[in-house]
């Protein structure tokens, strides 16, 4: 019974951090889903919104404001990896690849050292540790709004053009739709979106490290995945996918949260994550496989 309590005692922090990690889920979301490209910038631009908005609100900007400076400045980040895979012609990964080696050196200029430290005593965030409830509270609030915001979006005239881009690239082209303008603002809208859950988190840890991102894609992708498998047949439109993406961090951070509570090597949860990851992601193929050796099977009979 006590073991019960005690684990039951963690899952508040656990839902914390699951929120803030669900709204960097759904900025993977949008590439990964959406636009059908795995964007490694989001493990630099998820620091570089911690950062930001870490020095900014010690030299006394308002918090809110630091959160929309952050958010604008992971959207540059997305710029710059848009720019390097539309204007250049670099594959899409390498691109992010590149924009996270940049933003490393940049994450340090912003900082001048490898962390500091946001402690909420003394700074007015509006997320911390200390009061779990209130911050679980706040960050339900902001999923919602941002949920609520991309709804909106990709229901306007742009936002389905951009959706038109992922699904169809060739015919999209073919009806006029700017399609590599259409991948630049998906990766800026991603980027911004990882960079408001970095402002969130340097606030709930209250430091800012320069290896806070690290995984941060492995962990966005886990999300998104849990997300789908655990909640996909309740997903009706696309503000519920979005939801059932932010679920999907929760859940991740429970399980995440119970490893570290039972005492197990918490060095291999990454590398679990990556084999759930793996595993989810082989699954589609190795069943349209089966499948089609099925039918191959079914047709040498029958002839």
């Amino acid at each position: 019974m006590d073991f019960i309590l005690s684990l039951l005692g963690t899952l508040p922090g656990a839902v914390a951090q699951g929120l803030v990690w669900g709204i960097m889920a759904i900025g993977v979301y949008i590439t990964y889903k959406i636009l059908d490209i795995a964007d490694l910038t989001v493990d630099g631009s998820m620091v570089t919104g911690a950062a930001v908005c870490a020095m900014l609100t010690i030299n006394g900007v308002n918090i809110w404001l630091a959160m929309l400076i952050a958010t604008l400045v992971g959207m540059i980040a997305g710029l710059l990896t848009g720019v390097f895979h539309t204007a250049l012609g670099i594959p899409a990964i390498l691109s992010g690849i590149l924009t996270q080696l940049i933003l490393w050196s940049v994450n340090l200029k912003i900082m001048g050292k490898a962390n500091q430290a946001l402690p909420a005593r003394d700074y007015p965030v509006i997320v911390t540790q200390l009061e779990k409830g209130k911050s679980i509270l706040m960050l339900v609030l902001i999923t919602a709004a941002v949920i609520g915001v991309l709804y909106w979006f990709f229901g306007t005239e742009i936002g389905a053009s951009l959706r038109a881009t992922g699904n169809n690239p060739g015919m999209s082209r073919a009806q006029g739709i700017n399609t590599e303008w259409n991948k630049i603002l998906g990766l800026m809208i991603s980027n911004g979106i990882v960079a408001l859950s970095g402002a969130l988190l340097t606030q709930y840890l209250g430091l800012a490290d320069i290896n806070m991102g690290r995984g941060a894609i492995v962990i966005g992708l886990a999300s998104v995945i849990i997300g789908g498998a655990l909640f996909g047949k309740f997903c009706r439109n696309f503000a519920y996918r979005l939801a059932c993406v932010a679920l999907g961090g929760i859940v991740y951070y429970i399980v995440y949260q119970l490893v570290v509570f039972i005492g197990l090597d918490t060095d291999l949860l990454k590398m679990l994550s990556a084999i759930v990851v793996a595993v989810f992601l082989g699954v589609p193929h190795l069943k349209a496989k089966l499948m089609s050796g099925k039918k191959k099977k079914e047709a040498e009979n029958h002839a």
